[in-house]
């Protein structure tokens, strides 16, 4: 049985996930940012980690960079509610071997667990794209200011924003409170010195963020 060791900042998170695996997933424990995710592999020795992207203490990347870059041969997923070109290219470039989202169903999980198990690469369907182009091109993504201005979590609140969510729906789809979407978008409004969600939702797609 595969063993797996889930990251992810969001313990409610987690738990669902425990629960989608049912008993066809050995899960061998839990972290919730890069300090204990890297203890706990360290530890446990899973076979397959399940990484969060975005996370307290600098995200999935750092921990692949701090795991691997130790000589460790355990493999990583990536899980994320991110879709964005510039996250599934980072982690894989760092080391993970497939980048699923987060609306992904426990059975499509659990066959992706134990593809990535056996040496396979696993995407889900729309990502593959990303990494085909990234890896056939030697060029690097054009700076942009603006954009790197802003946090992981004020970008995934920015494209739900572009993409119609109403501020009830972005908190539940990336498990924080509506107080907190306000605060992003607040944030966001004034980095980019931009008015309203419109001007927002503009912004975000003229720079294909949606």
């Amino acid at each position: 049985m595969t063993r797996v060791l889930i990251v992810d900042d969001h313990r409610l998170f987690r738990s669902g996930v425990r629960a989608e695996l049912g008993d066809s997933i050995e899960v061998v424990g839990e972290a919730e940012d890069v300090d204990s995710a890297v203890k706990a592999i360290a530890e446990l020795q899973p076979d397959v980690v399940l990484l969060d992207v975005h996370m307290p203490g600098g995200g999935g990347q750092e921990v692949l960079r701090r795991v691997l870059g130790a000589g460790s041969q355990v493999r990583f997923l990536a899980l994320s509610v991110s879709d964005a070109a510039e996250d599934v290219i980072g982690v894989i470039r760092g080391g993970a071997r497939g980048y699923v989202t987060k609306n992904i169903s426990g059975k499509e999980l659990t066959d992706a667990i134990s593809r990535v198990a056996d040496g396979d690469a696993v995407f889900s369907p729309r990502l593959a794209g990303f990494v085909l182009d990234a890896f056939a091109s030697s060029e690097a993504p054009p700076i942009d200011p603006e954009l790197d201005s802003l946090t992981q979590r004020e970008r995934e609140v920015l494209r739900l924003i572009a993409r119609g969510y109403a501020y009830k729906e972005i908190a539940k789809e990336l498990f924080i409170s509506v107080k907190t979407v306000e605060t992003h978008v607040s944030s966001v409004l004034r980095k980019l010195q931009l008015s309203n969600r419109h001007e927002l939702s503009r912004w975000a797609t003229a720079r294909r963020l949606v």
